[in-house]
């Protein structure tokens, strides 16, 4: 069996079936697992990486409002690949390849494979996307299996939620973006509120909209916690010098008490895939250590606003955290 995986949540889920023998093309952000790198990538983008946030919005909504492809499929690519199966999006133009752009490219390969078109905006939504690949691919015991351990840890982290008190519960200002600001969108809300806090802008499988400063000001956040879309750890770094500029921002309680952290927001938050799980025990243990065990898979970490990107670098190595191993000046990265 051939399958091609048009996005990088569906490789994960894909390998996570035990079916990464089978995997035979890739978008060109899939890098996880490590060894997927090398397979031919079938997709481009028009969107550029070294510019900044605020440019990288315009030219997003640029491309959108004229109706131009933020993505490109390789078509004779993918014809030489022969795919039986093909697994792609619906829920993101900004995300992947359009929906309609994968259906024009099918209807010109000789044969008609399987295609699974994934929408999640929850995590039970990840969990049903997992068995419909499973399905497809004739792995419906292994999907079971991988859906059964998401699930567990999913139930444990909640337990452990449920017994925090409403009134120990922080009031979560989660950034998906910052320039401009754009709140937690889909799945994050609900992995705020699993985790043990109060999401102060997001709703449970909405979509991230765009937010002004006043707003995100007035949110009184207790904790601010940053997972940029396509970012990771060394560029959010970047736009997060932006901050401490922003008029007000050091009045902000989150900022005053030091309770801004960041992640790499690309391979634990945008991914709708196995990793979400990680993301979830990550926050739950940074917003309440003595209730969640911590998460070294994904690590947390804690930015001073006061200090340069560079002055970030050179402190975090000597940081002793106060949530404990693996947070707030651990330098390991996916």
């Amino acid at each position: 069996m051939n399958i091609v995986s048009l996005l990088p949540s569906a490789t994960e889920i894909i390998c996570s079936l035990g079916l990464r023998d089978s995997l035979v093309g890739v978008s060109h952000s899939c890098d996880f697992p490590a060894d997927v790198v090398g397979l031919p990538v079938l997709t481009s983008t028009t969107i550029p990486s070294t510019v900044s946030s605020e440019e990288i919005d315009r030219h997003v909504r640029t491309e959108l409002a004229t109706q131009d492809a933020l993505y490109t499929l390789d078509v004779e690519a993918l014809q030489r690949l022969e795919p039986d199966v093909i697994v792609a999006q619906t829920l993101c133009d900004v995300c992947a390849v359009s929906s309609g752009d994968v259906l024009s490219a099918i209807a010109r390969l000789p044969t008609r494979p399987a295609l699974v078109e994934l929408e999640p905006t929850g995590l039970n939504d990840l969990f049903s996307d997992i068995r419909r690949v499973g399905a497809t691919t004739q792995t419906d015991d292994q999907a079971d299996a991988v859906v059964a351990d998401l699930t567990a840890r999913l139930d444990a982290v909640r337990q452990r939620s449920d017994r925090i008190p409403g009134d120990q519960r922080p009031r979560v200002l989660f950034l998906e973006w910052l320039d401009p600001p754009f709140n937690g969108g889909h799945w994050n809300p609900e992995i705020v509120e699993l985790a043990g806090g109060i999401d102060c802008l997001g709703t449970p499988g909405v979509p991230a909209r765009t937010l002004d400063w006043t707003e995100v000001l007035s949110s009184s956040a207790d904790v601010v916690f940053i997972a940029c879309c396509g970012f990771d750890v060394a560029r959010t770094k970047v736009d997060l010098e932006r901050m401490a500029r922003i008029p007000h921002w050091p009045e902000l309680p989150a900022v005053r008490s030091g309770q801004l952290y960041f992640v790499d927001g690309d391979a634990f938050f945008s991914r709708p895939g196995p990793r979400l799980l990680d993301a979830l025990e990550a926050m739950a243990h940074c917003l309440h250590p003595e209730h969640h065990p911590s998460c070294d898979l994904c690590p947390v970490h804690r930015f001073d606003t006061c200090c340069t990107a560079e002055d970030q670098l050179r402190s975090e190595s000597r940081r002793s955290s106060p949530f404990g191993p693996g947070i707030a000046g651990s330098t390991r990265n996916p």
